[in-house]
């Protein structure tokens, strides 16, 4: 990989190595704790959380999931999930950025080969943070891909225009996704501050305000021909790179939830006021509203369960890969992102169903956890988690390998 290191240009301190689950978890709960601090103030001032990212990859948690023969600790899935959901609780945005990092080491894992495992593995156990630039607006539908690498001597050029590209402006290295000369997804990872390369933060969204998933301009940019990953290797069989991703997806969700309950929990012990005229003195004895929080901690829970229950069977699929395990974990993961999905919403509504009309002072900033969840929640609709997993049972099918399932 010397082209590719020689581009690489400055690279930061090694960060610490995480050898168990249980450290992976301290961690975060650690980072986390740290990170809520000014989780609200920078969602209110849209100031992105370029610090906070960088606790993290100082933290060792951007390299937990390189796999043991690599140097890293090869975390279970369920502990991965457990580690997005617990920083999404404390900031969503900063739960978020990472999510195409640890899809783009899967990637990297499925597809590449092994130089480039060697290479880029070490680099993430470095702490270094890889970002997308994988969609395009302006498509027929929604993945498909026109940006192409042109081949230049030994290596290629590449140009184009991407969206949604979270991550990319924190990142050290930018996959961007492409076809190559014979029209096969590609994945080039190339380092951040590329000749060419430039990331616009143009993200207005309502909610996630400050994950920067803006736009990534790709002006002829040079790819050297050893940091091209072949990404259709990934799509040629069921396997668990779309479920990885999104059992991340749904972390985030589970994390704005708990999130949201905390927040509602806090807010009607303290501050929300009984109902004389009923003989309720404070709001926490309002049988309606215990029955009520009761009903939002359940479907939190199940969601958790669930989580971790998709989790181990992505655990599954990467360890004895085949269709059949790669399927059931996809179908567990939709069903994962489905009680996320509506334990996220829940809870958000519930927040101000509960709390009372003071809870809407915009002072407060409580309405960003039902922003974040609405905004976030829409990623894949889960209508088609539902037909995915109803068409399954009933007729036997599955989509075909693709990112969302």
């Amino acid at each position: 990989m010397s082209r590719v290191f020689h581009l690489a240009g400055k690279i930061r301190a090694v960060a610490p190595y995480l050898a168990t689950e249980d450290q992976a978890i301290d961690v975060a709960k650690g980072l986390s704790a740290r990170i809520a601090e000014g989780s609200s103030h920078r969602d209110r001032q849209r100031l992105l959380p370029h610090d906070e990212m960088e606790l993290v990859a100082q933290s060792g948690l951007l390299g937990i999931t390189v796999p043991a023969e690599y140097g890293g600790a090869d975390i279970s899935n369920a502990f991965l999930a457990e580690v997005i959901a617990i920083l999404s609780e404390a900031d969503a945005s900063v739960g978020q950025i990472p999510q195409n990092h640890f899809s783009i080491l899967e990637a990297l894992r499925l597809s590449g080969n092994e130089e480039q495992k060697k290479y880029f593995f070490a680099r993430a156990l470095a702490g270094e943070h890889f970002g997308n630039a994988l969609a395009e607006s302006g498509t027929k539908a929604a993945g498909d891909i026109e940006t192409r690498l042109v081949s230049e001597g030994v290596g290629y050029r590449i140009t184009g225009r991407k969206y949604y590209s979270t991550g990319a402006l924190f990142a050290d290295w930018v996959a961007i996704f492409g076809l190559d000369p014979e029209g096969k997804a590609v994945m080039a990872i190339v380092p951040r501050d590329a000749e060419g390369l430039t990331i616009v933060d143009d993200w207005d969204g309502f909610g996630q305000r400050t994950t920067a998933s803006g736009t990534v301009l790709i002006d002829n940019v040079y790819v050297s021909p050893d940091s091209v990953i072949s990404y259709y290797r990934s799509f040629e069989r069921h396997a668990p790179l779309g479920s990885l991703g999104q059992l991340l997806h749904a972390a985030v969700d589970l994390g704005i939830a708990r999130a949201a309950f905390a927040d509602m929990v806090g807010f009607v012990r303290s501050k929300s006021r009984g109902i004389r005229n009923v003989g309720i003195e404070t709001a926490s004895a309002d049988p309606l509203t215990i029955a009520r929080t009761g009903s939002i901690a359940v479907k939190l829970e199940a969601a958790s369960a669930v989580l971790e229950r998709a989790g181990r069977k992505v655990d599954v699929a990467q360890i004895n890969p085949s269709s059949e395990t790669a399927i059931e974990a996809s179908l567990s993961v939709a069903a994962a992102k489905i009680l996320t999905t509506e334990a996220a919403l829940d809870a958000t509504n519930g927040l101000f169903e509960l709390a009372g009309t003071s809870a809407t002072k915009e002072d407060l900033n409580l309405d960003r956890h039902w922003r974040n969840a609405r905004t976030h929640t829409v990623h894949d609709p889960v209508r088609w988690k539902h037909h995915a997993i109803g068409d399954f049972h009933l007729n036997g099918n599955v989509p075909r390998p693709n990112g969302q399932f």
